[in-house]
């Protein structure tokens, strides 16, 4: 019986000999070299991290610049899964159930699916330099243009009238830097908003000027039974909410625009916002795309990126900003507003409304790298050469987006100048090579900035290259994001 027994034996151990390199193989080699996820998990921090401040600021904006500039792949759940055709008309422009370019499987390049990283888009810090200076967080260059929810495109010219047709929206990526100031200036600016509409609603009747930080979003009054009539509200929604960011003024914070920005160009779905950490609302096969934790470390890093900054002025220059204002340029593009904080304090998506309500973190931006300079009063000035407010900006930029009225497709935030010497080509489209093409599309039919445009072509050419040269000392910051990244 030993016999018998050892020799069964013998043969066991020869068969697990023979098996067990395979098994071995099978499972050191699960996973093929490059096929995982290329965000690795301890490049990813918690949301309770944040809010227990166990993590200083550098370390959170290093988790924010690995989710703004890792090539996202499927294994971190790319794209959107497989295309439904059972789902109903339009059923391209869904998230989620995007069909692909030719049936790659991959990308779609129109309305989205169209990088894989925000460094994709935001990579040109100047391109007034040849070669162009690159750095994180820069504007992106006509080939990176978004080319957002199309419904008809006419390469072909069918009508032969020298038109390319499009019905959709055509962006050109801008920089993020200094968006820490503009997001707080946005914040105070809804919250005095709110105020005067309370005002309103507590003297039915009275009409109440709708005026924050010497800006005019026009006026609000309440009739005996409480209802608002908002008819008269200008350069803002009825619901007073200040959105500073997306060229239609559209988002009320980056976090909220990165939200967006994230599932529309890379089908990475934040579990805020898609079903929550164990959802699959693009059924790619990928659960918790982007957290909570992954959101917040992106938005602070994005509004703490350094501000743009104005070098040393000459005599033309200073000329030219005299002229800035005197021809109206300024009435719009304000070259310079205050905070009443110098803090920005970061929420969740929700609630634009209440802009300092149920926030888990904030920032001192006159630290660095941001560095704002501090106001009278405990704030902090902001050079953005804007007002945060939407205006028509005529028959000439109107876009021809069939989903928005043709007042929205008339309305555009006011750009912001600061970094514009470095920013080339301008406007929403990028359709102006140069500052004085940008000026001179102003001139359209209906365009709130026609009579500044005119007032400009007036101008003698040596004071038009004044003003020229005075813009030209608005520039982007020189090394952006030096403490996380390596120049």
């Amino acid at each position: 019986m030993t016999d018998d027994f050892n020799q069964q034996k013998n043969i066991i151990m020869k068969y697990l000999f023979a098996v067990f390199p395979i098994i071995f193989c099978a499972t050191a080699f699960a996973e093929l070299t490059g096929t995982g996820p290329r965000l690795q998990s301890e490049d990813r921090i918690d949301q309770q991290q944040i809010i227990d401040e166990t993590l200083d600021l550098t370390e959170i904006r290093e988790a924010g610049l690995k989710i703004f500039a890792t090539p996202f792949n499927r294994a971190d759940g790319f794209g959107d899964g497989a295309h439904d055709l059972s789902e109903p008309d339009r059923r391209n422009f869904i998230h989620g159930n995007r069909p692909t370019l030719q049936g790659n499987g991959t990308f779609l390049r129109i309305n989205g699916l169209d990088s894989q990283s925000c460094l994709e888009c935001h990579s040109f810090v100047s391109n007034a330099e040849v070669p162009a200076r690159m750095g994180v967080g820069g504007v992106g260059g006509m080939n990176n243009s978004v080319l957002f929810m199309p419904d008809r495109i006419d390469v072909a010219d069918e009508n032969a009238d020298g038109i390319a047709e499009f019905r959709g929206r055509l962006i050109n990526p801008p920089f993020m830097f200094g968006a820490g100031g503009i997001e707080l200036l946005a914040r105070e600016m809804t919250f005095d908003l709110q105020t005067l509409k309370l005002q309103a609603l507590q003297q039915p009747g009275t009409t109440v000027e709708l005026v924050t930080k010497g800006v005019s979003f026009g006026e609000i009054a309440a009739d005996a039974f409480g209802e608002l009539d908002t008819s008269r509200v200008q350069g803002v929604d009825a619901d007073l909410v200040v959105r500073p960011f997306g060229r239609k003024g559209d988002k009320a914070s980056i976090r909220e625009f990165s939200l967006s920005a994230l599932a529309f160009h890379m089908g990475m779905q934040a579990t805020e916002a898609f079903g929550g950490e164990y959802a699959d609302e693009d059924n790619d096969g990928v659960q918790n795309e982007i957290s909570i934790g992954d959101l917040s470390a992106l938005s602070i890093f994005v509004t703490t990126m350094d501000r743009p900054v104005q070098t040393k002025t000459n005599k033309a220059s200073r000329h030219g900003a005299s002229l800035f204002h005197d021809i109206g340029c300024a009435d719009c593009h304000r070259p310079e507003l205050a905070t009443e904080d110098r803090y920005l304090y970061y929420k969740l998506t929700g609630s634009p409304e209440r802009p300092f309500e149920d926030t888990f973190f904030s920032v001192d931006l006159t630290r660095s790298p941001m560095e704002f300079p501090a106001a009278p009063g405990g704030g902090v000035k902001v050079a953005l050469f804007s007002d945060l407010k939407r205006h028509d900006m005529g028959e000439g930029l109107k876009e021809s987006f069939s989903e928005a009225s043709d007042r929205a497709n008339r309305e555009f935030i006011t750009p912001r100048l600061w970094g514009i010497a470095d920013t080339a080509p301008y406007l929403h489209d990028g359709r102006a090579m140069t500052l004085v093409e940008a000026i001179e599309w102003h001139d359209t039919d209906g365009s709130e900035a026609a009579a500044s445009a005119r007032a400009f072509s007036a101008l003698r050419e040596k004071d038009k290259n004044r003003l020229i040269k005075y813009l030209l000392t608005l520039r982007t910051p020189h090394k952006p994001n030096a403490d996380v990244v390596e120049y």
